[in-house]
């Protein structure tokens, strides 16, 4: 098949592009900085930017399956632009006779209270769905690897500080994943015909919070951490609590935070590992190697 990629300098676009080279397709790789980025010969590069649509004539003519891996989050206006974006790229694909578009969502438990990151991502699934093409979404929690924005706040939390004092959404429940099991659905679910409009959740295959994997991570590095739950630190008040200890950008480790509220696990009436079955990675090991490559 000749798929596109948009958004495949991303974490996670970089590592599909890769994946689905080596399972046979035909890959084009589209970003804002797709030329800088060093890909194999045989991935076709298209630069172009969904915000200026002059850039993006043509980019799925002759494409049978476009993953659509596109989050504003460095942006004030995150939400406008990420369903400006969505709308532009629905019409790109429909336009052109796209078959199947993969979307990579946010789980979000109860869907009550969302955080306007996972009501963002809600409402690009909604645009997309609008389509002509077959929408397939993942919906993800913490994707555990090194490049990841939300590992990297666990990973820099437990460097700084033995003894924390953090929100009380450290107790919230989750359900990560290794960026090898993710890409590995996102590549499986190509080969799966009952996946077409579909809504999966994806994860590894136990549920944490984020209490104990900020103590697992420190644990992988030899430390130890003393964590003190704080019940009167609002989302807002932690995102800037983020601010002071972690270098990822505030613009991105704030909207992450608020949503860390909701409690982020597998729904098993909707668990991909039933439809699409592949070896999963321990979120134990999925640290590990994570720490590894970092």
């Amino acid at each position: 098949m000749r798929v596109l990629v948009v958004g495949a300098t991303g974490f996670v676009g970089g590592r599909l592009v890769e994946s689905l080279r080596s399972a046979g397709h035909e890959v084009v790789a589209f970003s804002r900085s797709a030329s800088q980025s060093r890909f194999p010969d045989d991935v076709e590069i298209f630069e172009g930017d969904l915000g200026d649509p002059a850039s993006l004539e043509g980019l799925c003519e002759e494409i049978d399956v476009a993953y659509y891996l596109i989050h504003s989050l460095t942006a004030e206006n995150f939400a406008e632009l990420d369903r400006t974006y969505a709308r532009r790229f629905r019409e790109l694909a429909s336009a052109a006779g796209v078959d199947r578009v993969v979307y990579m969502s946010g789980i979000s438990g109860d869907e009550r209270d969302l955080s306007p990151h996972l009501a963002s991502r809600r409402e690009v699934e909604s645009v997309l769905e609008a389509g002509s093409f077959d929408l397939t979404v993942l919906r993800a929690a913490i994707i555990i690897g090194a490049g990841s924005a939300s590992f990297r706040i666990i990973d820099d939390l437990t460097d700084r500080l033995p003894v924390m004092a953090v929100p009380k959404w450290v107790r919230t429940p989750c359900q990560p994943i290794g960026i090898d099991d993710a890409v590995a659905y996102l590549v499986g679910v190509l080969d799966i015909e009952e996946t077409r409009g579909g809504i999966y959740d994806i994860g590894a295959p136990t549920v944490w919070s984020y209490e104990s994997l900020l103590k697992l991570t420190a644990k992988e590095k030899g430390k130890r951490i003393l964590i003190v739950p704080v019940p009167v630190m609002s989302p807002g008040l932690s995102s800037h609590w983020l601010r002071l200890t972690t270098d990822v950008q505030y613009a991105i480790a704030r909207p992450l935070a608020e949503s860390m509220r909701n409690p982020v696990t597998v729904d098993p009436e909707r668990d991909l590992q039933s439809v699409v079955p592949i070896e999963q990675t321990s979120v134990e090991v999925a640290i590990q190697q994570a720490l590894a490559e970092g």
